[in-house]
């Protein structure tokens, strides 16, 4: 019973991060299921798959509903990171995992530093093309490289590199997280890793109506306000992981 009262818990958060701010399921969801209710990194990083994807379709529809993903932009910026994520998650396989986890700490300490600094936001119409699709191009090939959905990268290059207002990045990181989520489960399809479905399913569950309540969160939230919460998350996550390097 404690567990299934753990992963509710936890899945509710996940839901409101990927409901409210478009990211950080993947890097809360995985910490949760490892350090919380005793699964494998394998079994953690395939069953956070799961849980992303399907609350971030969940996240995904209510925000297109409002009028806040940038259809456009979104699936060129997921469709340039395909082939980087590929050629970085091979890269990754023979380093250390201390210094994947250091440079994981690093990449999410940046982030959260950048979406500190006052957004210049200009109409999501003139979003240039290339310009998107190098964002995401490096996006995927970090994200590749740490091994992360990359939702928690995707805003900050969405509304600091790209200039969507934030409410848009929001929705629109949610369709590359759904993209890069969906992908990646597919392709660990064939892997045979067991699932425990009686922790998996009510995690899932509690994060797509944690989605629902995000999503109402971020329409009425200030989209400082939000930037400046998802700045401290990260923060919080990028000194956790540094300290658990060092320690």
């Amino acid at each position: 019973m404690t567990g299934l009262v753990l992963a509710l818990l936890a899945g509710a958060v996940v839901g409101l991060a990927l409901g409210g701010l478009g990211g950080g399921g993947s890097v809360l969801a995985v910490p949760a299921l490892i350090y919380l209710l005793g699964f494998t990194p394998a079994q953690a990083t395939t069953a956070s798959l799961v849980i992303v994807t399907l609350t971030s379709v969940t996240a995904l529809t209510g925000h297109a509903r409002d009028g806040n993903v940038a259809w456009r932009t979104g699936l060129l910026f997921a469709a340039a990171g395909v082939v980087p994520a590929t050629l970085a998650g091979a890269a990754a396989g023979r380093l250390p995992q201390p210094v994947l986890t250091a440079a994981f700490a690093v990449v999410a300490g940046t982030a959260a530093l950048r979406m500190l600094r006052p957004a210049r936001t200009e109409p999501s119409g003139h979003v240039h093309p290339g310009k998107a699709g190098a964002a995401g191009a490096g996006l995927g090939a970090v994200t590749g490289f740490l091994g992360v959905g990359g939702g928690f990268l995707a805003v900050p290059a969405l509304a600091g590199v790209l200039g969507l207002a934030m409410r848009t990045a929001v929705g629109t990181s949610l369709l590359v997280i759904t993209i890069n989520s969906l992908a990646a489960l597919v392709a660990r399809g064939g892997a045979g890793t067991h699932l425990d479905w009686a922790v998996t399913a009510p995690f899932t569950g509690a994060a797509i109506l944690g989605a629902w309540d995000g999503r109402r969160l971020a329409r009425k939230a200030e989209g400082e306000t939000l930037r400046k919460v998802f700045a401290c998350v990260l923060l919080a996550l990028a000194a956790f992981m540094l300290v658990d390097v060092l320690v």
